[in-house]
């Protein structure tokens, strides 16, 4: 659901990397060519936080509300919610069925017709915000024409649901080894927008879901907030050296993509 943008006050979002082992895979959407942002990439599922995302009422159908605080507890309905909007799955406690799943309500709650809370309460579900760590925390740089605050998180995805994408964001669904998705971005056979392709490099670092985790919560969390510097008549794009991506300085012309 689009709202307006003011490119000064970055909107909040979650991104959702769900991962699986055996072999170790995330699952990565392919987003509809003609969305205006980020159209035609290949990204984790996520998205902005809506209102509903910090309703109250969320308190009885979530694990882990008062083990989070109350910026993070939105954050991770949101990340839940995205990833089931466009992938189908829902990480969340006392499903029955693939009644989660259907097309119908993930298109009503995506064009708010209908809010995410009452089709958990319908399901008889609780969202498990606890099985969520936080991975990694990027801010679009000024020069971006929409803005996003974004917390990237892990889960580890529940083992008996299938990945469907929803048709009209995202246009495809694979899980995907991260060193095979940097491949295809390098080959240019796919197109991975720079924080994606960032995190995919970190993610590959890991052998397992569990190692992904671990690694990520061992990890001291620095925003990312990337600078514009000029050197030499070049722009670069540069990470903060101790957020774990080691340096990085991006020519500005091939991430492009940052500006939509």
């Amino acid at each position: 659901m689009s709202q307006a943008f003011d490119p000064d006050i970055p909107r909040p979002a979650a991104t959702l990397l769900l991962l699986r082992d055996a072999p170790f895979e995330v699952l990565m959407v392919t987003r509809h060519h003609q969305i205006d942002f980020a159209g035609g990439a290949m990204v984790f599922p996520g998205g902005a936080a809506q209102p509903g995302d910090r309703d109250p009422a969320w308190r009885d159908h979530v694990g882990g509300w008062d083990d989070l605080d109350e910026a993070q507890r939105p954050l991770r309905i949101a990340a839940i919610r995205e990833a089931w909007e466009e992938a189908g799955i829902l990480v969340a406690e006392g499903l029955e069925g693939p009644a989660h799943c259907e097309p119908e309500p993930r298109a009503a709650v995506d064009a708010g017709k209908v809010a995410f809370l009452e089709v958990v309460k319908g399901l008889d579900a609780r969202l498990s915000l606890d099985a969520l760590t936080v991975f990694s925390h990027w801010i679009t740089p000024q020069i971006g024409a929409k803005r996003y605050d974004t917390f990237f998180f892990l889960a580890r995805a529940p083992a008996d649901q299938v990945a469907a994408c929803d048709g009209r964001e995202a246009v495809d669904a694979e899980w995907i080894a991260p060193a095979e998705a940097l491949r295809l971005a390098e080959a240019g056979e796919r197109r991975v927008i720079f924080p994606t392709r960032m995190n995919l490099k970190l993610l590959a670092e890991a052998s397992s879901v569990e190692d992904a985790i671990a690694r990520a919560r061992a990890r001291r969390l620095v925003t990312v907030l990337p600078a514009v510097e000029e050197r030499e008549g070049r722009r670069l794009l540069i990470l903060p050296p101790d957020a774990g991506y080691g340096v990085v300085e991006e020519p500005l012309e091939n991430i492009a993509a940052i500006r939509t």
